[in-house]
């Protein structure tokens, strides 16, 4: 029997929208779930569980302090010289630690690390939480559209031979490829030291 022009294109129209059911809201919806998935915070400890970095350049290696005063400096720059640090340069950095997310996991085999610079890493981010526990930040190369950093994070290889790359954001480049002179405390924010209030006054002289 031949179905009326209006009943077929009911019937097609009713598949057609089925078909966007099925591959929005179900097969979709399961795409969206694995992306959550992927996109997971780096690192699970907070800013103040930190009390020291170690910050490895091609051109520079730094050792940071949490700084035991309850004033500015919070954080204290330890080598290659022994200064007040810059809170807002360094408090940059801690920001990305604490909150950033990685895009995408990539299990990787060991033996293919230099794909991706991280054989030969830019830079280097040891931490040193309060409770003496450690871990490692390894930022590689910039990935294929150069929004994102190949990275690795506590590099363990499992079982089967993989490692786990990471894509983290950018801005961690910009965080850790500084010079020295930016990482010190500026001028203008060292507060200068009142002078006594006991200290004797000159007394002035006559002149003859």
């Amino acid at each position: 029997m031949k179905l009326p022009r209006t009943t077929l294109i009911l019937v097609l129209l009713a598949l057609g929208l089925g078909s966007f059911v099925y591959f929005y809201e179900i097969k979709g919806a399961t795409q969206r779930q694995e992306i959550k998935e992927q996109k997971q915070q780096i690192f699970s400890f907070a800013e103040d569980d930190v009390q020291a970095l170690t910050v490895k350049t091609k051109k520079l290696t730094l050792n940071l302090e949490r700084s035991n005063q309850s004033n500015n400096p919070k954080w204290l720059i330890k080598s290659p010289i022994s200064e007040p640090a810059n809170d807002a340069i360094v408090s940059y950095l801690m920001d990305l630690l604490v909150k950033g997310n990685s895009e995408r996991t990539l299990p990787t085999p060991a033996s293919q690390l230099g794909q991706f610079g991280l054989d030969q890493p830019q830079a280097t981010i040891n931490i040193t939480l309060k409770n003496q526990q450690r871990h490692q930040l390894i930022l590689g190369k910039h990935n294929f559209n150069g929004f994102l950093l190949y990275a690795q994070t506590d590099p363990v290889t499992k079982p089967d031979g993989n490692v786990n790359v990471l894509l983290v954001p950018i801005d961690f480049e910009k965080a850790v490829d500084r010079e020295l002179s930016e990482w010190k405390q500026s001028e203008s924010n060292v507060k200068s030291t009142p002078l006594p209030s006991n200290l004797p006054l000159p007394t002035p002289t006559n002149a003859k």
